[in-house]
């Protein structure tokens, strides 16, 4: 028996109230004066929590292991992520609510800049506007392929979302982006012989994509990456027989919580949106996934104040939040994004659990550091949602 199939045996309906609040790439390193971002920042309430909650650190994957945000939020819905990769085409597809088919391949789309030479000069271009990207997006939609149906849509900023759809598309795909400005995009490879067929068309694609914006100023290339289809992942909704609602300003993590069994909750793009969002819907639901993205976007800039002032911001909201009485809230992130590095890391997650049924351990701030000495410990990403079942009082005995 494997913990899915544990927790369906175990799962138990009820009327206690849950909140997963996610503040994305959350986990930092010292900074200029010695301290995370997180322990850095002004964040009276977290500590508040701190005081009555049990604290500790998780891996999202494994030890040493960095995870993509898919990954991430996989763990932190109780799957493990080595037995349920999703592709991030997957994912954002399905956060713009596109309506993906078994016959399709979806890949997220970043449009780049590069130079004379074709080298990258940025991965993201700049950060362009929504708006920009739409209209590229527009340029795109007259490429056509051989025997494939082809959709190219608007996600946010500098993403979009590149599906094929036909007969013998399979994945196991390599993705273009190098991860580090300086060199070239790379080609889309096969990692095994029945992705030859896509890998071939892909290219094509981005040959003649590429040609197409060669005159843009800062979008003049782009990237594919998280090519894939869609797993037959089982639902958390069948899982833990209850109600689950997902509150995300950007398109992937709603996506991901579609995928996973999830309502996806029209919202704003603000944190005093979403909690107003969350208000709307409590009576509706069980489970909240409550995500904040700007953590992680700052840490991938380096702007250290910035990620420190939206857990600032995070943390004057908390008392609206708590202050719709949850029975179980649980603070986290899906991964480290530090400010030193520029990108998600290895590093483990600070956690913290509070609920009516707590057994509070001495950590009064919640930071990397404090966290380090907190009751639960090191664990990992997928006993979150079990911890927040028990103590919300929906699992019933193991056992005779």
């Amino acid at each position: 028996m494997n913990q899915l199939e544990l927790m369906n045996s175990l799962s138990i309906p009820g009327k206690t109230k849950m909140i997963l609040l996610v503040l994305d790439g959350v986990g930092g390193l010292p900074g200029p004066d010695g301290l995370t971002e997180l322990e850095a920042a002004h964040s009276p309430n977290l500590d508040a929590l701190a005081k009555k909650a049990i604290t500790g650190l998780s891996t999202p994957v494994r030890p040493g292991v960095i995870p993509g945000s898919g990954p991430g939020h996989v763990g932190l819905f109780g799957y493990d992520p080595l037995d349920w990769e999703i592709g991030r085409g997957v994912l954002e597809a399905l956060g713009i609510n596109f309506p993906l088919g078994h016959n399709d391949l979806a890949a997220r789309g970043n449009f780049a800049t590069v130079d004379a030479d074709g080298n990258i000069t940025d991965r993201r271009a700049g950060r362009i506007p929504t708006e920009t990207g739409a209209r590229l997006v527009e340029i795109l939609r007259q490429i056509k392929l051989p025997g494939v149906e082809v959709f190219v849509e608007v996600v946010k900023e500098y993403r979009f979302v590149l599906v094929l759809r036909g007969e013998g598309l399979a994945d196991g795909l390599t993705e273009t982006d190098p991860q580090m400005t300086g060199v070239p995009p790379l080609p889309v490879e096969a990692l095994r012989p029945e992705a030859e067929k896509a890998a071939g068309l892909l290219n094509m694609w981005l040959s003649e994509a590429r040609k197409l914006l060669a005159n843009e100023e800062k979008a003049n290339s782009m990237n594919l990456r998280g090519i894939a289809k869609v797993p037959p992942i089982p639902k958390m909704s069948d899982i833990y027989k209850m109600r689950l609602g997902a509150i995300a300003t950007y398109p992937m993590y709603r996506g991901i919580g579609s995928l996973v069994g999830m309502d996806v909750l029209k919202t704003g793009d603000t944190i005093a949106s979403e909690i107003e969002t969350l208000r709307e819907h409590w009576d509706a639901y069980d489970f909240f996934f409550f995500h904040v993205k700007k953590t992680d976007s700052y840490g991938e800039d380096g702007n250290f104040e910035a990620k420190m002032h939206v857990i600032e911001e995070l943390d004057a909201a908390l008392p609206a939040i708590l202050a719709l009485q949850p029975d179980v809230i649980a603070v986290t992130g899906d991964h480290s994004t530090p400010c030193a590095l520029k990108s998600h890391s290895w590093h483990e997650v600070p956690v913290m659990l509070w609920s009516k049924v707590i057994r509070p351990d001495p950590v009064v701030t919640f930071g990397e550091r404090p966290c380090m000495a907190g009751g639960l410990g090191h664990i990992r990403h997928f006993d979150i949602v079990p911890l927040m079942m028990a103590h919300a009082g929906r699992l019933t005995k193991f056992g005779a």
